[in-house]
């Protein structure tokens, strides 16, 4: 691993460095702009500019890269362990096949960003841009998101049980397919979503709306509708309603009765979802 306490260097220093300090094996392409293939980032590199460089399966275990700038930038492939990324701009960069466990990506910008297939169980999203995002297949068991932007973002086959979806704005975005189970939605606005075909079992709707939200084929047995506005939702039938728990609160299409559990939680001040481990020695 390369200790760095604060890079503004040149990309062809860092790979002298690399070299030089003969702690990391790297292969170089002549030609292209980029650092050393399969290299490993540790220590920090706070508001780095790395806008299009090539990070191809790039290491960084326990690195601080807050405020950095990777517009652009290729990380297919890449791995971030227990670092942090808050406040990162990672708009339109490519980060499918990425592995994104337990990292720290508050506040960060994945505007338009290709996350297909990321493995990012635990990591924080917190208040974090994923407009128009693609994050097709991801495997984000536990992931916090509460509080982002998740506006046309695409979620389609992704598993995400027990996530923290809680006061995130997510419209059009798209969940068909996608593995909610036990998820934490609540106090949302999902206006446009589609949930066709998603499995959505025991997951905590309460307080969100689903104006125009597409919940076709949806497996709701045991979610908890509380205090939830589907009354504009489509797809919905009486056979998903009965399999799940409402209030007198709950609102629903014209014609479909609710099922009111005694047992029904309402939640009024969701569980903060849990840190992200502590970074790697």
């Amino acid at each position: 691993m390369i200790p760095m306490n604060r890079i503004a260097v040149t990309f062809a220093t860092i790979a002298l460095l690399a070299a030089s300090a003969g702690a990391v094996e790297a292969r170089t392409i002549l030609g292209e702009k980029d650092i050393p293939r399969q290299i490993t980032f540790g220590g920090a590199c706070v508001n780095c500019k790395l806008s299009g460089k090539k990070l191809v399966n790039a290491s960084f275990r326990g690195a601080n890269f807050s405020g950095s700038t990777l517009t652009g930038a290729d990380l297919r492939g890449a791995s971030f362990v227990g670092s942090n990324f808050r406040n990162a701009d990672f708009t339109r960069a490519d980060l499918r096949g990425a592995e994104l466990m337990g990292t720290d990506f508050t506040a960060a910008n994945f505007t338009a960003a290709s996350m297909d297939g990321i493995e990012g169980g635990g990591a924080v999203f917190h208040k974090a841009n994923l407009t128009r995002a693609d994050l097709s297949g991801a495997e984000l068991p536990g992931a916090n998101f509460v509080g982002a932007n998740l506006t046309g973002a695409r979620f389609r086959s992704a598993e995400m049980p027990k996530a923290f979806l809680t006061r995130v704005i997510a419209h059009r975005a798209d969940f068909r397919d996608a593995e909610l189970s036990g998820a934490l939605m609540v106090y949302s606005d999902f206006t446009g979503a589609s949930f066709r075909n998603a499995e959505l079992e025991f997951a905590q709707l309460s307080g969100s709306r689903f104006s125009d939200a597409d919940f076709k084929g949806a497996e709701l047995r045991g979610a908890n509708l509380a205090g939830a506005d589907l009354s504009g939702a489509r797809g919905l039938n009486q056979e998903q309603v009965s399999e799940a728990c409402s209030d007198h609160r709950t609102k629903l299409p014209v014609g479909l009765k609710p099922r009111m559990c005694r047992s029904v939680v309402v939640i009024r001040n969701p569980p903060s979802p849990p840190a992200p481990p502590k970074p790697p020695r």
